[in-house]
């Protein structure tokens, strides 16, 4: 289990990064517009936390 959030680190650190900068910048567009943004909030909470996560794994076990 520690090697897939290891692997989760290295691999897919980089592409959950991606997915949270264009989460954000679609959350900052919709509040100038006043559009719904909870489906965004929701998979940008999702991959920061899978991001942060996979990291303290594979710092404190790796």
């Amino acid at each position: 289990m520690v090697m897939f959030f290891i692997f989760i680190a290295v691999y897919g650190t980089p592409i959950l990064a991606i997915i949270f900068c264009l989460n954000l910048v679609s959350i900052i567009k919709k509040v100038k517009t006043e559009e719904d943004f909870s489906i965004n909030t929701f998979w940008l909470t999702v991959s920061f936390a899978v991001m942060m996560w996979s990291i303290a794994v594979a710092g404190l076990e790796g």
